[in-house]
This record gives structure tokens, sequence and C-alpha cells, in this order.
């Protein structure tokens, strides 16, 4: 994929980003935690004697507060602030910084580092504040300095453990579309060997069985008809043996160009049309990869010519130097309908698809009343 999801996850954990959610466990968790808080503390103030009502409304703000980091972790900041500066009234400043210590742990796990940044600075003022205050006994305002470390390692643990679960879930995500899309590739390299290989056969067999009509070249399509199904069936077990994963034939097709271009010649000549040949077919300077791609273009081509052509001569040529070899095939346009044969008009998109792989050229087009095929590929 053109981008890394699991990358940008990974990145976004360690930037503390903000768009960090809880998740439907933690959200019941912290609900059920602070239903529980509250209900205990309307409890104690109807059981319990002498207990300050503006202390009770101190706690339950203090508590009701945790809610807001559910949707919104900066107003939930921003709300145990306040109600820590209120708590000073009714002296219950201790029992706020509690809930802050808490808090700490919430804060690690949804905020964003300018965030977790302000909440630690305030609360060591809150701390020292505390520790510096009118208490009537005295504070270990340490403890609740490593509670707040403590709940704040459990935050940044639960944050990397749930980025962590968002990876591996981007990744299984990501497995899954390159098995879908190997699975399309396979299908489309399959329906391209089919296109390239036996349907250029069947072409000569509908072309033949056209010819069948004429009693002067019905034994020559007879015998072109059985020369192009049986390398059909052979064709086809190529086919079948590169897609599996079983060993390979010595049967294979090679790709070699000097069989495609005499296949292609007894093709041409057995449908009527003269073919002239130029250049050295046999060089061996054209490396093996570009041959199999012009060995593709000419039998693409032939196909094309056998379902097209007008009646004249089929020019094929090569021109090889030291940089490039050029394929040429040239045949005369039709000059008359001729009946239709079946097309899938994939055959020039794949040519060119093929040649421009190789880093070659391709043309394809009417020039002069003929059809023109270029392919040019680099062989230094």
């Amino acid at each position: 994929m053109a981008f890394d999801h699991s990358a940008r996850a990974s990145a976004d954990t360690f930037r503390l980003a903000r768009g960090e959610k809880l998740s439907t466990i933690e959200r019941i968790v912290v609900l059920v935690i602070v239903s529980i808080t509250v209900a205990t503390d309307l409890i104690g103030f109807f059981t319990t004697p002498g207990v300050n009502p503006i202390a009770l409304l101190v706690s339950i703000a203090s508590t009701a507060a945790f809610t807001l980091y559910l949707w919104k972790p900066l107003i939930a900041t921003c709300a145990l602030g306040a109600v820590f500066a209120l708590s000073f009234i009714p002296g219950s400043e201790l029992q706020v910084l509690t809930a802050a210590a808490v808090a700490a742990g919430l804060v690690m796990r949804l905020g964003w580092t300018s965030l977790i940044l302000s909440y630690t600075g305030a609360f060591l003022v809150a701390a020292a504040l505390v520790a510096n205050g009118d208490a009537e006994a005295n504070v270990n305002v340490g403890l609740y300095l490593v509670f707040a470390t403590v709940a704040g390692a459990v935050g940044f643990a639960l944050r990397l453990a749930f980025a962590r679960g968002r990876r591996l879930e981007l990744q299984l995500i990501e497995q899954a579309e390159q098995e879908k899309e190997a699975v399309l590739a396979e299908r489309r390299w399959i329906a391209g060997e089919l296109h390239d290989s036996i349907a250029h056969h069947l072409t000569v067999v509908a072309l033949h069985v056209q010819m069948l009509e004429d009693p002067s070249t019905s034994n020559d399509s007879r015998e072109a008809i059985r020369v192009a199904a049986r390398k059909a069936m052979a064709d086809l077990r190529f086919v079948i043996e590169l897609a599996d994963d079983g060993p390979r034939s010595a049967e294979m097709q090679t790709g070699d160009l000097a069989d495609a271009i005499d296949e292609a010649r007894q093709e041409f000549e057995s449908a009527g049309h003269p073919v002239r040949l130029e250049g050295d077919l046999r060089d061996e300077r054209i490396p093996r990869a570009a041959e199999i791609v012009l060995a593709r273009i000419v039998r693409e081509s032939a196909t094309n010519i056998l379902k097209y052509a007008g009646p004249g001569e089929v020019l094929i040529s090569l021109d090889i130097d030291d940089d490039a070899a050029t394929l040429t095939l040239r045949s005369p346009l039709p000059t008359t309908p001729r009946r239709e044969l079946s097309s899938s008009r994939t055959g020039l998109g794949r040519m060119a698809e093929r040649v421009i792989g190789a880093s070659g050229e391709f043309s394809a087009g009417e020039v002069d009343g003929h059809w023109l095929v270029s392919a040019r590929l680099p062989i230094a």
C-alpha cells in the first residue's frame, strides 16, 4: 500500500497525539467506578452525622469530572482543576488531590503531549500547595506523587497495548488486502496468458473454418486447423502448469523469437498473405527478457493480422543495433468489410504494457493504408 497504516499508528503513540479514545470496556469500568464512588459518598452523607455538605459536593464533583474524560480530556482536566481550587473552602483538598492522582492514569491514556506536560506541572503545584498548607496533620505528599506515577504508568501501558492492538488489526487488514490483490493479479495473469496464447490459435481455427468452403484451400485449412488445435492444447497445458506449483514439464514454451516469427509466417501464408522477412531473426545480441517480450508482440500482432488484415503482403522486420532491437510488423488494411471475428480488444493494451514495462517504446496505428506495429526494446 502507498500509505503505511501501522507505521502511522506507531508514530502517533510515541508522539502522544490527539485522537485517543477509551474502549467500550474502559468506558464501562470508568462509569461503574464513578457510580459506586458517588453512591458511597451519598450513603455516607446520610448515615454519618456531621458530614460537611460542601465537602460532599466537592467530592461528588471531583468524581463526576472523571466522566468527562469519556468525551473531552481537556475539559475534564480543567474541571478537575477548578474542583481542586474549590476544595480549599471545605478543607477537602487531600481528597481531591487523591482523585487527581487517579486521573493521571486517564491523562496518560488519552492526553497529548502538551496536556500531559501541563497536567504534570499543575499536579506538582497542587501537591506543593497541599504540603505547605495549614493542614492539621502532617501530610506525606510523596505518597500522592508515587500514586500519580503508578496511575500514569498504568494509563500509558494501556495506551501502548491498545496502540499495538490497532497496529495488529491494521496489519491484518493490509495483509488481507495484499492477499486479495495477489489473487486478482493471478487471475489477471491467467487471463492474459490465455489471451496471448490460446486466443491466437482459436483465431486461426475460426479463420480457416471460413476458408473450408473454398475447395481449393480446404485441405490446407484442415491442416492449419489441426496444427492450431494442437498448439492450443499445448498452450493450455503450459498455462495450467505455470498456475500450478508442481514440477514443470520439458515441453513448456520458451518464448523463442525466431520460432514465433516462423510460426506467424506459416499462418500468414496459409491465410493467403505473402510474407517478407527483414533482418537477422536469430541475432544473439537480444537479451532473453527482450526476446520473450518481442515473441509475444509477434504472437499478438499475428492474431490481429489474421483477424483484420486485407489482401496483400505482410512485412516482419527486426532491426538490431548496439542499443536497441526494433520489431516492426506491417499489414494491409482491409478494403472491404469481412466477416467479423470476436475480439476482446485487449491485445494492443497488453502489448504496450509489456514493452513499456521493459523500458521500451511501443506504437500501433494506420500508416499509408497499412496497419503498423512497432516495438523498440533496449538491449544494452
